[in-house]
């Protein structure tokens, strides 16, 4: 047993774990800033840290199991390594901090989803064991400590907070309050930091980024805060993410369809596609609309790569609206889809309606949707052996130390596929002409070609038969 490090000699150390979405993940980064400010030094090895923090995701069933389940693994630190605090923070903690704090003694402070900022406070030692604000006081701001857990050149960039919509199956609004969108000078000044920094990649992201600007009084819109961003001196890419299915404004459109800075990556959520089930979701639409819509993208948007998410099972859903998703789905042929399995959620309208659907079943609908998109990804990843791309590097690969990873357009941070490439021709954090030479269901591989090529040149690696990408993003 390694005998815990007593409380104030030399340097103290955190380990921090981040689970959930990339809105999560730039509280975690805050958090480190915070830390960093502080004097802690990150570790990779949670045996090596003085402090555990745990930022967890609360938005369903299966995300509350996986982050209890970390929490209390993590907690054996205090025994086996030499921890001496573990703190746990975000949306499961805003919902159900009096009960955590009552299950968990291992836990020493707890920190709702609006108070990063408050873990200074904890790691100066005058911070009670129960920290947790109102979820509209946090509003991310440039001046913040951040310090950046992505990998290669990209950055997640924050919008807004909370959210204004009332799906019937979501808790967003209860975990993280009504829509607050950030000025727009404000965003810009972070991106003007992050591309001086060596960014060249920043993902747009808030729970309804198409809503950008409505609360404000100030006039602020998502298409001119895009145009601003991508005026960035030294960005390359601007992404996208959670467009709500409703119109969206032609500027934008034009901005996706024609701004060499502006990727036409579009992803947006749909949720369903049957008219009644959009009805019992609360979507405020329908499905001709939905596809009146794709229609309409694709239009102004020839390029553009379509990012969506779906969710089986939710009361009300019968095989005959099943049948009707699948449908769309095959007429759609949307390039990247994340399903979902419905769970019940404590205190929404869903989970109170009538005609639940069993799980098992829920699942195999899961299954067989997925079924179909594997051959609609598989065909488009196929369509793209032969052509040349241009790739941003991330990193080094899992499969072999002499494979790098990167990312075409196409593919967004740790949600899509990935191409594969040889080491020696190419650097994390730089873009590279890449043609592709191989594809399987998902991933891509290929090989650079707009540099010089090193003596001893690895075979292209070949691809995973198939991905399952959706995993929890882990810092440390």
């Amino acid at each position: 047993m390694t005998p815990r490090r007593a409380r104030g000699r030399g340097p103290r150390t955190l380990h921090l774990v981040s689970l959930g979405c990339p809105k999560n993940r730039v509280d975690s980064e805050v958090m480190l800033g915070v830390a960093s400010e502080r004097g802690l030094t990150h570790v990779d090895d949670p045996a090596e840290a003085d402090v555990i923090v745990v930022n967890t995701c609360g938005f369903i069933d299966a995300a509350r199991r996986e982050s209890v389940d970390t929490i209390l693994e993590l907690a054996q630190w205090k025994e086996r390594g030499r921890c001496s605090e573990l703190v746990v923070t975000g949306c499961l903690v805003q919902r159900h901090a009096d009960e955590l704090a009552r299950e968990l003694p291992e836990v020493d402070h707890l920190l709702g989803s609006s108070d990063a900022l408050a873990l200074s406070r904890v790691l100066a030692g005058d911070a009670p064991r129960l920290l947790v604000g109102s979820p509209a006081d946090w509003v991310i701001r440039a001046s913040d400590p951040r310090r950046l857990t992505t990998r290669g050149a990209s950055a997640w960039v924050k919008l807004a907070e909370g959210c204004d919509r009332r799906c019937s199956f979501c808790t967003i609004p209860t975990l993280r309050g009504r829509q607050r969108s950030r000025a727009a000078d404000d965003v810009v000044r972070e991106v003007e930091r992050l591309a001086a920094g060596g960014v060249l990649e920043v993902n747009l992201v808030s729970q309804d980024t198409v809503a950008y600007g409505r609360d404000r009084e100030d006039g602020a819109r998502l298409a001119p805060l895009v145009e601003r961003i991508a005026e960035v001196p030294g960005l390359r890419w601007v992404r996208l993410f959670y467009l709500y299915p409703e119109r969206l404004d032609d500027a934008l459109l034009e901005l996706l369809g024609g701004h060499p800075r502006v990727l036409p990556y579009v992803d947006m959520p749909l949720q369903h596609a049957a008219d009644s089930m959009l009805r019992r979701m609360r979507r405020g639409h329908g499905g001709r609309r939905q596809r009146e819509l794709i229609e309409r993208v694709r239009r102004r948007v020839p390029e553009v790569t379509f990012r969506s998410a779906f969710i089986v099972g939710h009361p009300g859903e019968g095989e005959a609206e099943f049948e009707e998703l699948l449908a769309f789905l095959r007429w759609a042929e949307l390039d990247h889809v994340g399903v979902f399995r419905y769970s019940p959620e404590e205190g929404t309208p869903s989970a109170s309606q009538d005609a639940q659907v069993p799980a098992r079943a829920a699942a195999g609908r899961a299954r067989r949707l997925m079924t179909v998109q594997r051959k609609i990804s598989r065909a488009k990843c196929r369509a793209l052996v032969g052509r040349e791309l241009e790739v941003l590097i991330d990193g080094p690969s899992e499969e072999s130390e002499l494979v790098l990873e990167g990312r075409h357009a196409g593919q967004a941070p740790e949600v899509d596929g990935v191409v594969y490439v040889g080491v020696g021709h190419a650097r994390p954090g730089e873009l590279h002409r890449v043609r592709i030479t191989q594809s399987t269901d998902h991933d891509l591989a290929g090989e650079v070609i707009d540099a010089p090529p090193p003596e001893a040149r690895p075979s292209s690696p070949r691809p995973r038969a198939s991905r399952g990408r959706r995993l929890p993003v882990v810092v440390g």
